[in-house]
């Protein structure tokens, strides 16, 4: 029998585990490479149905070339190629396609922690093409699906008088996201999916080629705030999947106070591996919310029915997010 959301421990109780195990959820979910979406039960999706009010429906995806530029050093714009092999025959396929290039879901394999490893102590050798552990697949084949709740961290900061700073890449606290949580009246449920609005990404697609190539230069990028207190609280909600309209859902580069700078010395200081590797929690990025969250903003209601169905790619170690959100 699957076990609910209430019966796994704090995140303070988790940080007492012995040994690697300490400050992670490894062994404690019925399907060891799923995660955090284990916390959304069958219960949880069929009242996510509530959601639906208006019948709007939102495709959460940007285009997989619009970040040409993007924020990646590495990961270029696809070159879509359309051939055929007689008059009647059209047939295409996308060259040097990176999975997250544009709007992405992180898998369990996009991050190890330098200091125990992957989630549930997977060996590294098994992380590679043609091995099936902690892969993509594993949320292709069961889709996660469930209530979502958008914060609109931008509407708040503009209601405050003091747009959040683009260009100076900055650092959102846990304070700001629960601010706005407070004046949406938004109650987070276990197993939620979380859509933090920052305005980010349509910033940056809005700016003039040569200042999008500066402000990938600057290496500055808007997220949250590294802090144990996020980590903590995005545990004890039970929160199922992170994602926002930003380049790497946490602010680039990481605070110089970082807590993880000693854990992840690869990572600079970033949570990554603290949500990925020790929590399983998947990380969504570049996520299109603009249109929701206007929209929401005329409704006044803050949550959607979402469906989050990477692709079927055995071993990914992530994907296009292919995320639909009805209202």
């Amino acid at each position: 029998m699957k076990e609910s959301p209430a019966d796994y421990p704090s995140y303070a109780q988790m940080l007492r585990r012995e040994g690697r195990l300490a400050g992670t959820s490894w062994e404690l979910f019925p399907e060891k490479d799923r995660g955090t979406p284990s916390f959304i039960t069958p219960e949880a999706v069929l009242a996510a149905k509530e959601c639906i009010r208006t019948g709007t429906v939102f495709g959460l995806d940007y285009a997989a070339d619009d970040f040409d530029p993007g924020m990646s050093l590495k990961r270029g714009a696809p070159r879509h190629i359309i051939y055929s092999a007689h008059p009647a025959h059209r047939d295409d396929y996308l060259d040097g396609y990176y999975l997250q290039g544009s709007t992405q879901i992180d898998g369990l394999r996009h991050r190890r922690a330098d200091d125990v490893g992957f989630y549930n102590g997977t060996p590294d050798h098994l992380v590679c093409e043609g091995t099936p552990e902690l892969g993509i697949q594993e949320w292709a084949e069961q889709p996660i699906v469930g209530r979502a709740v958008l914060v609109d961290l931008e509407g708040c900061r503009a209601a405050q008088g003091s747009p959040i700073d683009h260009p100076a890449g900055e650092p959102l606290g846990l304070g700001l996201i629960q601010a706005a949580i407070e004046a949406q009246s938004l109650e987070i449920r276990s197993g939620d999916i979380l859509l933090l609005h920052t305005g980010w990404c349509e910033w940056f697609l809005g700016l003039p080629l040569e200042e999008k190539r500066e402000v990938r230069s600057s290496r500055k990028a808007t997220g949250v705030e590294q802090s144990g207190e996020f980590v903590a609280w995005a545990w004890d909600n039970r929160l199922a999947l992170l994602a926002a309209d930003n380049f790497a859902f946490e602010c680039l580069p990481a605070v110089p106070d970082s807590p993880f700078l000693e854990s992840a010395p690869n990572d600079n200081g970033m949570m990554h591996q603290q949500l990925l590797a020790k929590l399983g929690m998947p990380l969504g990025e570049l996520w299109r919310l603009g249109p929701l969250a206007r929209h929401m903003r005329t409704t006044g209601a803050w949550e959607a029915f979402v469906s989050v169905k990477p692709l079927n790619i055995v071993g990914g170690t992530g994907s296009p997010a292919n995320a639909t959100a009805l209202t």
